[in-house]
């Protein structure tokens, strides 16, 4: 392996998706459907899913 290779970091930082409180612990982001088990990247007008490529429109007033 190479330096350059050995340098690439690809974990997620999954502790930022979710909250703990003293009642339990609460997701930020919204779970994949189709998935189960990958979050869902949020955008200004849809959230989408990185794996399987499933899209949801968020709807609102503009």
């Amino acid at each position: 392996m190479s330096k350059k290779d050995s340098d690439f970091d690809t974990s997620q930082q999954v502790w930022k998706y979710y909250k703990v409180s003293k009642s339990g612990i609460e997701n930020l982001k919204k779970e994949c459907p189709r998935c189960k088990g990958s979050f869902l990247a949020e955008h200004k007008d849809r959230r989408t899913c990185g794996k399987c490529g499933y899209t949801e429109f968020k709807t609102g007033k503009k």
